[in-house]
């Protein structure tokens, strides 16, 4: 190689690496896809890929309204792995969640695994703070953030799965643990069947956190939720079909009436209904006489003292004479200790309203009608020009 060529050996050499390489790739990847397919095929794949969007898509706004954050989850991914190979599936430090189902799925268990390092941020921000630097050390105030959040969030599912399974879907309260693998911490809680299946979901909070959370069954229970999600039990079936109240025919007066009516009454045999009409239409003058009924107006026993509307008059009348502060805000702004004492006379402060723009009349200091200023004999003063509705008004008591 002195003269900058290569040799034909160091050329075998190369190409022997680069097809080791191949070779090693291919052993890697190949049966684990393969595997999937012989345990779970495409179509049980797909249907625990929907149930799994459909229930953690509303635990994703369930999450995002604890955290105050944008939660998104997206379309998950299905696959079976080994026990024996957990450790090379999951070789960071995790937080798993196991929920028991103690209704619908009796027995059935239903493990939530995320990284350590997303639980600290999600603990973080349910505990008040900003989740820019959570304290990845989980201690017990930490875990049962985590294990609030995430039993809302498997609340939320449960109740989507009521809806797609068609009867009714409970669960316990959530156990949470630390889970390390590689330093044989929290095995425990995975069951101890042989082959899992993993449902695996692209989790974004906000800026925070782009991370996966993975859902883990049994491949035995995740078999059973396709077969009855594709063939309902005979009892879900009863259960979901509502029986009709019995229609009942108006009061027949004449025989004309009564032909017509023999289509709402009881079933009776074919026979005996077309022999009751004969004889209906033998005699039209016919007139079934109903007997009368005596219809009396409810009473009820007032409650109330006589007197109670005059007390109530007068304790309002109290409350009129109570002085309020009427305030009108022409905008608002936001000014450090600094720039406060930098103003002098002929300052100007910008506030957040353009002139001419409908200024607010707070009483109290809650907002309760919009007006515009007007000048009366040199005076400054304020036309209501709206006000607020009663849904409006509630919402700015916060």
């Amino acid at each position: 190689m002195g003269d900058g060529m290569l040799s034909q050996e160091e050329i075998d050499a190369l190409l022997k690496g680069t097809a080791d390489v191949n070779e090693e790739s291919e052993e890697i990847t190949e049966p684990a896809a393969a595997d999937t397919e012989v345990y779970v095929d495409s179509f049980e794949q797909d249907t625990l890929g929907e149930i799994g969007n459909i229930s953690f898509g509303s635990s994703a706004t369930a999450l995002s309204s604890l955290l105050n954050q944008k939660v998104e989850i997206t379309t998950p991914t299905v696959s079976v792995i080994d026990r024996q190979n957990l450790k090379d599936e999951f070789p960071h430090p995790y937080v798993a969640i196991e929920v028991e189902y103690t209704e619908g799925f009796k027995g059935a268990t239903n493990l939530l695994v995320i990284k350590q390092t997303d639980a600290a941020i999600i603990a973080d921000l349910m505990l008040g703070g900003d989740g820019r630097n959570p304290d990845e050390n989980l201690g017990e105030i930490q875990l049962s953030a985590v294990q609030e959040a995430m039993n809302q969030m498997m609340g939320s599912a449960a109740t989507s799965m009521s809806t797609i399974f068609n009867k009714r879907v409970d669960i316990s309260p959530p156990a949470i643990a630390l889970m390390d693998l590689n330093l044989g911490k929290g095995e425990e809680t995975l069951k101890q069947q042989e082959l899992l299946v993993r449902i695996s979901f692209r989790l974004t909070i906000g800026d925070l956190i782009d991370s996966n959370i993975m859902q883990l069954v049994p491949l035995e229970f995740a078999k059973d939720l396709v077969h009855e999600l594709m063939n309902p039990s005979d009892e879900t079936a009863a259960t979901a079909t509502v029986e009709a109240p019995p229609v009942q025919p108006e009061p027949i007066q004449t025989a004309e009436k009564a032909e017509q009516a023999t289509a709402y009454s009881a079933p009776v045999p074919s026979q005996d209904r077309q022999q009751a009409v004969q004889a209906n239409r033998q005699a039209p003058n016919t007139t079934v006489q109903q007997p009368p009924v005596n219809v009396q107006p409810a009473s009820f026993t007032s409650f109330e003292p006589a007197s109670l509307q005059e007390h109530e008059a007068r304790n309002l009348n109290m409350l009129l004479d109570i002085p309020l502060q009427v305030t009108v805000e022409l905008g608002r702004t936001n000014r450090s200790v600094k720039d406060i004492l930098d103003l002098s006379a002929g300052s100007i402060i910008e506030l957040d309203k353009l002139a001419g723009e409908p200024v607010d009349i707070l009483v109290n200091s809650r907002l309760i009608a919009k007006g515009e200023v007007v000048v009366i004999e040199e005076n400054f003063g304020v036309r209501i020009t709206d006000i607020l509705s009663q849904s409006d008004r509630l919402k700015n008591l916060n």
